[in-house]
């Protein structure tokens, strides 16, 4: 029995992020193991790291673009294969310049491929709007619910393995994406919409010119650089924290696993509430709870029940932000193009993400701690919050006839 559409696409879409989203978070996992192995210094591996993060995002407003023109199914075959490809090549590094072009440039490549915008902006550009919300927190969660899966296997696998056998299953787990991107293959955008502020465009260079003169598409910029900062800090220097606290390392897996499934739940209801509420209010109190909850952890006794409790606490939170920021730039300016803006968007999460995994390392390497990460973390997520209050966004409409009209 075949699935409808409004099914078919968030289920393949899920599944492709879960692959990609599972092998890419629960890096942190290999950092002090491949440290043991090659020797390279925790500043060395978090650079690598970092410039993954930044490739990531620098990726997918490319492979957005081309998704745009030419379908997604393409590119994320591409994707996988490269991200099986760098991911495979780590365990024979032996320099930094090696393990940067393995896993800062090659899987970095893959992984934005097959990511958010491209997933996401495919999806909404074939669903109706009234669909788009909850089938975004829908796919998002299924990134989410891939470190819930990844994480505890991963470590299994170190533990009883070693890491480099763990590394090649999360590249041979890569490839499983591909079959799901049949679904994905057309390129014919099934319900274009002109946004909030945009006039109907027929070319990408006329839309890019119109984002760029908009406030408010910056102000998303502002805020999901700090989404970045926060989530690529926590992958890559979580298991870190959780060491120098003197705990076992499957503390570290529990607490990825966590994140991950409380994530879930957060990405559902972020998805669900965007059809109801105003986003950016969304994103505010999303942003604000990230940081309160970075200061109570800053307080508490640190043991493995603060961790799960903190680690419940931000995965609600943790890839929440995509739901909104995707829809309000689908909002502002249609979905015609969104696979591209909504990757230009996540090039300023990714350029966080730099940020967060490398000074992470220069943190621990210079003071021994974490400490001025968690305060500069809990700093930024309340700026942004705040930066999401002045956005253009208009007032959720409950009449019906009046909401058919607006659309």
């Amino acid at each position: 029995m075949r699935l409808p559409l409004r099914w078919t696409l968030p289920l393949a879409a899920a599944a492709i992020l879960l692959i990609t989203t599972g092998g890419r978070q629960t890096i942190g996992l290999f950092v002090a193991p491949l440290d043991q192995a090659t020797g390279l210094g925790i500043v060395s591996i978090s650079l690598a790291v970092a410039i993954g993060q930044f490739v990531w995002g620098a990726a997918q407003p490319f492979f957005g673009a081309l998704a745009d023109r030419y379908g997604a199914g393409r590119v994320i075959v591409i994707g996988g294969i490269l991200l099986a490809l760098g991911m495979a090549a780590i365990p024979f590094v032996h320099t930094e310049g090696e393990l940067i072009g393995a896993l800062g440039i090659v899987s970095a490549i893959g992984a934005g491929a097959a990511s958010f915008s491209i997933l996401i902006g495919s999806m909404m550009q074939r669903l109706p709007p009234e669909r788009r919300s909850f089938a975004a927190g829908f796919v998002n969660a299924g990134g989410s619910l891939g470190q819930f899966v990844f994480a505890p296997i991963v470590q299994a696998i170190i533990s009883g393995f070693g890491w480099m056998t763990a590394m090649f299953a999360v590249a041979g787990a890569s490839l499983l994406m591909i079959p799901f991107a049949w679904p994905l293959r057309r390129r014919e955008p099934l319900h274009v919409t002109t946004g909030a502020v945009a006039m109907p465009v027929t070319t990408l260079r006329a839309q890019l010119r119109l984002a760029a003169a908009e406030p408010s598409y910056w102000l998303l910029h502002l805020g999901f650089f700090t989404c970045g900062f926060h989530v690529a800090f926590l992958v890559t220097h979580l298991p870190g924290e959780v060491s120098l606290c003197g705990l076992s390392p499957s503390i570290s897996a529990n607490s990825l696993a966590i994140i991950g499934l409380a994530n879930v739940a957060g990405s559902l209801g972020a998805g669900w509430l965007g059809n109801h509420y105003r986003m950016k209010h969304l994103l505010f109190w999303i942003y604000l709870t990230r940081a309160v909850a970075v200061l109570l952890y800053l307080m508490a006794p640190k043991t493995a029940l603060t961790f799960y409790v903190f680690a419940a606490a931000l995965g609600v939170s943790y890839l929440a932000t995509v739901p909104p920021t995707a829809g309000l730039v689908g909002k502002l300016f249609g979905v015609q193009y969104l696979a591209t803006l909504f990757g230009l968007t996540l090039l300023s999460h990714q350029l966080g993400g730099f940020y967060g995994a490398w000074l992470g390392g220069l943190a621990v390497a210079n003071f021994g701690d974490y400490n001025w990460m968690w305060y500069a973390d809990a700093l930024l997520a309340t700026m942004a919050a705040l930066s999401n209050l002045p956005i253009r966004e208009a007032r959720i409409v409950r009449a019906p006839a009046v909401a058919a009209a607006a659309e």
